[in-house]
C-alpha cells in the first residue's frame, strides 16, 4: 500500500519546523531582552540587525573588541536535570570575561539557539539566562537567533553560542606588553568548574563513577550534582573594569579551557615567568571529587580545570593595596597568589594545594 504522506503537500512544519512555536518564543523572550537596553539601544528586538548608539564622544582613540563562545557541554548536563535557567549566565561570563582582558567594557551581545525541537518554554529559561547575565555585567543583550533544525539535531537537544563587543581606549588597553617582573597577581576565585571541563567531569562523575545528579555532590555535601555542575559562572568583568580603572592592572588572563597554566602565560611577555602559589586558596571541593574518582593526576587537573580561581590579574608591586579595594567594591572576593619573575616565559606552580 502506497504511503498517503507522499500525496499530502509539504509544509515547513511536516519537516519539523515549527514557526508557530519559534513566534511564541520571541514573544517569550522580547521582555526578558528589553530588560538589558538602555538609551543607547534605540531599537527593539525583531529587525534584521541590533542597532548600538556607541558614545565616541567620551573617548579619544576608542577600539572595539569582540569575542565569541558557547557554553560547552555543561548543556548536556542542564538537559540531563531539565535545568536551563543559569547556563546563559555562563555564555555571557565566557564572553565578556575575555573581554575584560583587553579592557574593555562590554557593550552588546547576541546569542544563537539551535534545537532540534523548538520549545518555547525552553528558550525563554536560556534567553533568561542570559538576560541576567547581561544585567550583571552591564551590557545590552541586542537580540539573536533561534533556529530548529530537524533530522541534524534530536528532540530536545540543543546549543548555543554567544557574541560580545566591548570597546576600550586604545591607551587603556591591558596586555602582555605592559607585565615586568616583580608584579603581583591576584587571583578572583570560581566557586566551582564555570564552563570549562565538562567533558572530562562528565566522564569521570557519570561515565566512570556512575553518579546521578540527583546525590549529594561529594560526601557531607548540602546540596545535590546537579546544584554543583549547574553553579552559575561568575561575571568578573564589572571588578576587572574597576581594577582596571585605577591604572595599576597590566594585564588579565581568564582561566577556561586550559586552565591556569594555558591561559596565565597568555598575559605574559617573553622573559617573565608566572609563580603561582597553590597554597593561597582553598581548591572548591568538586575538583577534589573529579580528581579521586577519576583518578586524574594533578598535571591533568592544572591543564583542564581553573581549580578555583577564574580570572588572574597582574598587578604593580606597589599598588596591590589599591586594586584590592577596587575589587572588593563589586563584591568580588581578592587573593594575591604569586608573582612575575624574570625567566622563560610559562607559569610554574608552588606550594600545596
Amino acid at each position: 500500500m502506497a504511503d498517503t504522506t507522499e500525496s499530502l503537500p509539504a509544509s515547513y512544519a511536516a519537516a519539523g519546523v515549527n514557526l508557530e512555536a519559534a513566534d511564541e518564543a520571541v514573544r517569550r523572550i522580547a521582555t526578558l531582552v528589553g530588560s538589558t537596553h538602555g538609551p543607547e539601544v534605540p531599537d527593539g528586538i525583531g529587525g534584521f540587525g541590533g542597532s548600538f548608539a556607541l558614545d565616541v564622544a567620551r573617548m579619544t582613540a576608542p577600539v572595539l573588541v569582540a569575542s565569541t563562545d558557547g557554553v560547552g557541554t555543561k548543556l548536556a548536563v542542564a538537559r540531563a536535570a531539565g535545568r536551563y535557567g543559569t547556563v546563559g549566565i555562563d555564555l555571557v561570563a565566557m564572553c565578556v570575561d575575555d573581554l575584560v582582558c583587553v579592557g574593555a567594557e562590554p557593550l552588546f551581545m547576541l546569542d544563537y539557539i539551535s534545537t532540534g525541537h523548538l520549545d518555547p518554554v525552553q528558550v525563554e529559561a536560556l534567553v533568561g539566562g542570559v538576560a541576567d547575565g547581561c544585567r550583571t555585567a552591564g551590557c545590552a543583550l541586542l537580540g539573536g537567533e533561534i533556529a530548529e533544525h530537524p533530522g541534524e539535531m534530536e528532540p530536545g537537544a540543543v546549543d548555543m553560542a554567544g557574541f560580545a563587543v566591548g570597546v576600550v581606549e586604545r591607551d587603556a588597553r591591558l596586555g602582555p606588553e605592559k607585565v615586568i617582573a616583580g608584579d603581583v597577581l591576584i587571583g578572583l576565585p570560581s566557586p566551582g568548574l564555570r564552563s570549562n571541563g565538562y567533558s572530562l567531569a562528565r566522564n569521570v562523575l557519570f561515565d566512570r563513577a556512575g553518579r546521578s545528579l540527583a546525590e549529594a555532590a561529594w560526601q557531607g555535601a548540602d546540596l545535590t550534582l546537579a546544584d554543583e555542575m549547574l553553579r552559575p559562572s561568575v561575571i568578573y568583568s564589572p571588578a576587572v573594569l574597576a581594577a582596571a580603572r585605577t591604572g595599576a592592572v597590566h594585564a588579565a588572563a581568564h582561566i577556561t579551557g586550559g586552565g591556569i597554566t594555558g591561559n596565565l602565560v597568555r598575559a605574559l611577555p617573553e622573559g617573565c615567568a608566572a609563580v603561582v602559589d597553590r597554597s593561597r586558596w582553598i581548591e572548591p571541593a568538586i575538583f577534589g571529587e573529579i580528581r579521586r574518582l577519576g583518578p586524574v593526576d594533578d598535571a591533568e587537573m592544572q591543564r583542564v580545570f581553573n581549580l578555583g580561581i577564574g580570572m588572574v590579574l597582574v598587578v604593580a608591586h606597589d599598588r596591590v593595596d589599591e586594586v584590592e579595594r577596587a575589587v572588593r567594591v563589586t563584591g568580588v572576593e581578592d587573593l594575591v597568589i604569586g608573582s612575575v619573575d624574570s625567566g622563560t616565559r610559562g607559569v610554574r606552580f608552588v606550594g600545596a594545594a
